[in-house]
């Protein structure tokens, strides 16, 4: 069954699951990104059984290819920015699939920084993908495969998917809290997989700690500028890469983010950042 590592795009997800690769899936805690291949994202052309035509054919298999592809009987760490509230009435998961669920909300207002770098775009398109309840990431394949589709909603409906669903136990971590509270909230992590899987496991102290110093922001960083990174983009305007780990906990919204676009942020997601004491 399967542990779900979820979030909104551009939220630490992919840094949660470097930390989690390390201690699950190496020796000693010490990362490598080939380690990643063990917590693979989902919706995926790669978990799919046949070719999807379109974004709705695509959510009628979701839970399908998920019995496909992640035996019940085992135990899955599974990536994904899909929303949990249902795409033209079809679930994105079930309470058969899932044991439950790491969520990482980030301060939208670092979100979108985050997401005009890597899928350059400006602040204007940035945000309005944010507040569009209909917000999709379509990347069909060379043959228009629709396998991979994605389901994000609204920023605010992204998160209160996840937040307020009552199909399997979330814990809920915010992002900043893995600079502020690193060790803590890593922690809690490791205990809330224990408590899905219903056991309890040996807590490797040691290799805990190298996990945490291995998949340090800045030591993620050096790693992809010395190794590359495959999950990185292009850039539209010269094709060369895009830093994968580009600003991290460095990213700072009230340096760089206009005041315009901090305005409409701040009234659209009112409630929730409240909410999150954002």
């Amino acid at each position: 069954m399967i542990v779900w590592i979820a979030s909104y795009p551009k939220s630490g997800n992919t840094y949660l699951r470097s930390f989690l690769a390390s201690y699950y899936y190496s020796v000693d805690g010490k990362f490598e990104f080939d380690q990643l291949e063990n917590i693979r994202q989902f919706p995926n052309l790669n978990f799919s059984k046949s070719k999807m035509f379109t974004p709705e054919d695509a959510s009628k298999n979701w839970i399908i290819n998920q019995r496909a592809f992640f035996n019940i009987d085992n135990f899955h760490l599974v990536k994904t920015h899909n929303c949990l509230y249902p795409f033209k009435g079809n679930n994105f998961t079930s309470e058969r699939e899932t044991l439950g669920a790491i969520y990482i909300v980030r301060d939208p207002r670092n979100v979108i920084t985050s997401l005009t770098h890597h899928y350059s775009i400006d602040y204007k398109k940035a945000l309005n993908n944010m507040i569009n309840e209909r917000a999709t990431l379509v990347e069909t394949s060379f043959d228009k495969d629709f396998s991979n589709f994605t389901f994000l909603n609204s920023w605010s409906n992204h998160y209160k998917s996840w937040k307020n669903n009552s199909i399997f136990k979330v814990l809920f971590i915010k992002y900043e809290d893995l600079e502020i509270n690193k060790e803590e909230t890593f922690k809690k992590v490791i205990l809330f997989i224990d408590s899905c899987k219903k056991e309890v496991t040996d807590f490797k102290e040691k290799k805990f700690l190298n996990s945490i110093k291995s998949t340090n922001f800045n030591n993620l960083k050096n790693k992809e500028l010395n190794e590359g990174f495959k999950e990185s983009v292009r850039s539209p305007k010269n094709g060369k890469k895009k830093n994968f780990f580009n600003l991290g906990f460095n990213n700072r919204w009230q340096k760089i983010l206009p005041s315009d676009i901090k305005e409409v942020i701040g009234k659209n997601f009112k409630k929730e950042l409240e909410e999150l004491e954002y």
